[in-house]
């Protein structure tokens, strides 16, 4: 038997395999036997045809039809042999074959690309960091304020603690309109053109409203009309000992212990998302050192748990009715490739680092986890040892540090909250 493996590209190989008719002859003497006890002729009972008539009358018919199989079979016997591991679904892209003749097909098969880590430590890096601010804090008060708040009639507006109902038309999209609209004026999300208009506004009143509205990449303009029917001020509670013990379930005795405890849940808000986003720059500047190309298995693969999870999201775990699926499966391309390219060089820094999650080390994660969760930390300890997915989640963690470790870093602190965004 010839076997040949061509390289197509990083990820791409091709196997040809010319079998002669002597190699062929056992696998068509199976292929034989297993068709005769369905076989049948004039003279003979069903399956006691003699095997040199089922050879002579079916055999080309049989060795057709055995000719797939036997290609599966050793296209695979020649993997093996290899330690070749395929990724995806392999395709046959030639059967040359006649009864009396050799056989000779062509498969091709991607498997994960050939490349060398790159040195890494030479990349530098800005880490944003953030300090939580007066004014956060305050936000934070108020948002519990809001939570706890009282409302009372009002004649009149006056002022942003003011939940206005309107009935609204659209007078640009004909007449259509919305009763009974509830629109509290402390919202940061309302239209400032329709805080304005309402300022001063009674029952009854009505006011017209134009302004541009951005809508993801592009802006339209909108032209509303506003009939005040009720106006309702909002009371906030005082920030004092009485509501920081309610808020909390007695956790806290007094405002101030509150306070405390809010801002140091806001910095370790903004420790967690400036982590994230060093993170994400992190892999973005390791992924782009590398070239090769990345397989097309494994992009499918990655897109479909892009669909699995779109669907989990989804009351019925179904994707809408009317998903265009190719549509989103190119538009998730390009991330898709850059999850698969940086899964590959995952795979080879852990085995370059001969990173292993050791029984005492589970134990440690799981008795900090559970005080955090507060989750029985044997329930923990079985959960990472009989889960692949967790256990490939803390190499990944120890991956990240030794990563972070060998890379220049300087901390850059701002106010800027787009530099928190991951990338």
């Amino acid at each position: 038997m010839e076997v040949s493996i061509n390289t197509v590209n990083d990820c791409v190989r091709e196997m040809t395999v010319t079998m002669s008719q002597e190699e062929l002859a056992p696998h068509f003497e199976k292929a034989y036997k297993e068709a005769a006890p369905a076989l049948e002729i004039k003279g003979f009972r069903k399956g006691k045809v003699p095997m040199h008539m089922v050879k002579k009358m079916f055999g080309p018919s049989i060795e057709y039809q055995a000719v797939e199989e036997i290609t599966n079979d050793v296209f695979r016997s020649e993997m093996e042999s290899r330690n070749l591991n395929p990724l995806g679904t392999p395709q046959i892209n030639k059967i040359d074959f006649k009864p009396g003749t050799p056989l000779t097909f062509v498969v091709s098969f991607e498997v994960r690309p050939e490349f060398e880590l790159k040195d890494y430590s030479g990349i530098a890096l800005e880490r944003y960091t953030h300090k939580a601010t007066d004014a956060e804090l305050e936000s934070e008060v108020e948002r519990l304020q809001q939570i706890n708040s009282t409302m009372e009639e009002a004649a009149k507006v006056d002022g942003e603690y003011f939940v206005v109902t309107v009935d609204m038309l659209d007078l640009d999209a004909g007449g259509h309109g919305r009763d009974g609209m509830k629109i509290y004026l402390r919202e940061k999300s309302t239209e400032k053109e329709i805080k304005e208009a309402l300022q001063g506004t009674a029952v009854g009143d009505v006011k017209e409203v134009k302004f541009s509205h951005q809508h993801g990449d592009h802006a339209h303009d909108v032209h509303l009309k506003l009939t005040v029917k009720k106006i309702e001020k909002v009371i906030l509670p005082p920030m004092d000992d009485a509501l920081a013990q309610k808020v909390s379930n007695g956790k806290f005795q007094t405002a101030e212990e509150l306070k405390q405890n809010i801002r140091k849940d806001l910095e370790e808000f903004w420790k967690e998302r400036s982590e994230r986003r060093f993170e994400s720059d992190l892999l973005n500047a390791i992924v782009k050192q590398y070239e090769f190309t990345v397989p097309e298995a494994l992009i499918q693969n990655v897109t479909d748990t892009f669909i699995e999870d779109a669907k989990s999201q989804q009351p019925n775990k179904q994707l809408p009715k009317g998903f265009n699926e190719k549509a989103y499966r190119e538009q998730a391309r390009e991330t898709a490739v850059w999850q698969s390219k940086w899964l590959l060089i995952k795979e080879q820094f852990i085995a370059k680092e001969k990173i292993e999650i050791a029984d005492a080390e589970i134990e440690r994660i799981a008795a900090e986890e559970s005080a955090k969760l507060n989750i029985d930390k044997e329930r923990l300890v079985n959960f990472y040892k009989s889960s692949e997915n967790a256990l490939e989640r803390l190499k990944y963690n120890r991956l990240i540090d030794i990563l972070k470790q060998n890379v220049k870093i300087t901390d850059v602190e701002t106010d800027d909250y787009s530099k928190f965004a991951a990338q």
